[in-house]
């Protein structure tokens, strides 16, 4: 777990998307990091969309320039319109083929609607398991 600022990307670092964090994973498994629906999956498999149930929109989006890849290395596991729990298995990622193209892991979640959220506190960094608690929103 990383703060945003920390992402090798400065769409991302520099906040240009929103506030947010990222993961750089360890395995395969793509957890939610927030309850909410599926609003969208890109048809590149590289991100997905969460709605909150207060309006919050929620960019997962896996690997850097992965959407460059030939081939997809990920494997979602959710559909548009389904309800998730923090913490679910929404996807699941080859790293080793995002490696082997070249292509960076790190996972980031960004806030895209800012104007709805008066503070992101991210609590948490390091190695965290999967459903714990790293931030708070304050909307």
């Amino acid at each position: 777990m990383i703060a945003i600022d920390q992402v090798d990307d400065p769409v991302f670092s520099q906040k240009m998307m929103g506030d947010g964090f990222a993961v750089i994973p360890t395995d395969t498994t793509i957890y939610a990091p927030i309850d909410g629906t599926i609003t969208s999956i890109f048809p590149s498999k590289h991100a997905l969309g969460i709605t909150t149930t207060e309006g919050i929109e929620v960019l997962i989006h896996m690997g850097l320039d992965t959407i460059e890849m030939k081939e997809s290395a990920f494997t979602i596991h959710v559909v548009e319109g389904q309800k998730i729990t923090a913490g679910e298995t929404i996807a699941t990622a080859d790293l080793d083929k995002i490696k082997s193209a070249g292509k960076q892991t790190t996972m980031i979640v960004v806030f895209t609607n800012g104007e709805k959220i008066n503070v992101f506190h991210l609590n948490k960094t390091g190695k965290q398991d999967p459903g714990t608690a790293i931030g708070r929103l304050e909307i």
